[in-house]
């Protein structure tokens, strides 16, 4: 049994209804016999269970869920109470002296009590462990099954985010290998230097980003290595202003959760400009991670393919950070910012 919580229920239930069995059994002195507790608790676990589980087990799953037969289900419950009040009712006659009698205050003497009175009290356990059994069984069957609907989000949502993350990084590979590919066109020396920085790079999107979360040290390190491996594209380097403020020591982060915004600037922005660089800047304290990317538009390098890695970077925040990122993005005639905010 998986989840326990139900059997905790149950046992806890009737240990209270136990507790209550013994306090009027041994309450005001009394010391009954071996045979008035074996009859007394035979009684009750036998006749009580019985009404409690039948409803429970039976009743209830095939009457009311499978088959929606309320009316039939109604007059099943008031056909058990009345066996199982005639069977107590014939158990109470057989012992008089355990369960017809009370304490009479008037005569200072033991008295009997009527059976009419005893039938009444038997319907109103009877009903009273019928009600109870009806609430628990609802209660954790509607517990139940937030708990599986709460799992199946949870797996979609874990199935979503690693079909994106599969998708991340074919794109990055493909960019990777083309811009490594124009190197060894051009007889590039800066090819191997390339290659070498790639294999870091998938290093790192193959072993370390498997983790849910990775530090925040890792994950700039990741696009640091990234930047190099972009400014071997150039022949006097990417023009890159970088700059970090704060404290990167502790903070976790999901992974490859930033690469894409500095790709989309290298990919579509102008990166060889000295004048107007693409500016790459972080803030982090132990609550918040300020990150954003500015670049100046290239009229040249657009991609009909799309952006796929923006897209794919939004949709993942909206999954793994809800209602703790804040995305902006401006598109002017000239330049290109993306400002992300991650309430860690």
């Amino acid at each position: 049994m998986k989840n326990k919580g139900p059997l905790a229920v149950h046992l806890f239930f009737w240990l209270l209804i136990l507790i209550v069995l013994l306090w009027d059994t041994f309450s005001a002195g009394q010391k009954p016999s071996t045979y008035e507790v074996m009859v007394k608790f035979g009684y009750f676990a036998i006749i009580n269970l019985s009404i409690f589980y039948i409803n429970y087990f039976l009743l209830i799953p095939i009457l009311v869920k499978q088959k929606k037969r309320y009316g039939l289900y109604m007059a099943s419950i008031f056909m058990l109470i009345a066996i199982m009040v005639v069977i107590k009712t014939i158990v109470a006659s057989l012992n008089r002296d355990f369960f017809l009698t009370y304490f009479s205050e008037e005569t200072g003497k033991i008295a009997y009590v009527e059976l009419t009175k005893y039938v009444v009290f038997a319907i109103f356990v009877s009903g009273f462990f019928i009600v109870v059994s009806a609430l628990l069984k609802f209660a954790i069957d509607w517990s139940g099954s937030e708990r599986i609907q709460r799992d199946l989000v949870s797996e979609k949502r874990d199935m979503e985010l690693q079909f994106l993350k599969s998708q991340l990084n074919p794109h990055f590979l493909f960019n990777s290998l083309n811009n490594i590919y124009s190197l060894a066109y051009q007889k590039s020396d800066k090819t191997p230097d390339a290659i070498l920085k790639l294999s870091e790079i998938m290093r790192y999107m193959i072993y370390e980003s498997n983790d849910s979360w990775v530090s925040l040290r890792k994950e700039i390190t990741y696009v640091q290595s990234y930047i190099e491996l972009q400014k071997l594209r150039f022949k006097d380097g990417a023009a890159v202003e970088f700059t970090l403020h704060g404290e990167i020591d502790d903070q976790q982060v999901v992974p490859l959760i930033l690469i894409s915004f500095v790709e989309n600037a290298f990919k579509h922005g102008v990166a060889n400009d000295p004048k107007d660089p693409i500016r790459i800047n972080i803030i982090a304290n132990q609550k918040i991670i300020n990150f954003s990317v500015t670049n100046k538009k290239s009229k040249y390098n657009k991609d009909a393919m799309g952006g796929v890695g923006l897209n794919n970077v939004e949709r993942r925040l909206q999954l793994l950070y809800p209602d703790r990122y804040k995305l902006n993005i401006v598109n002017s005639a000239t330049h290109y910012t993306t400002e992300l905010m991650l309430d860690l």
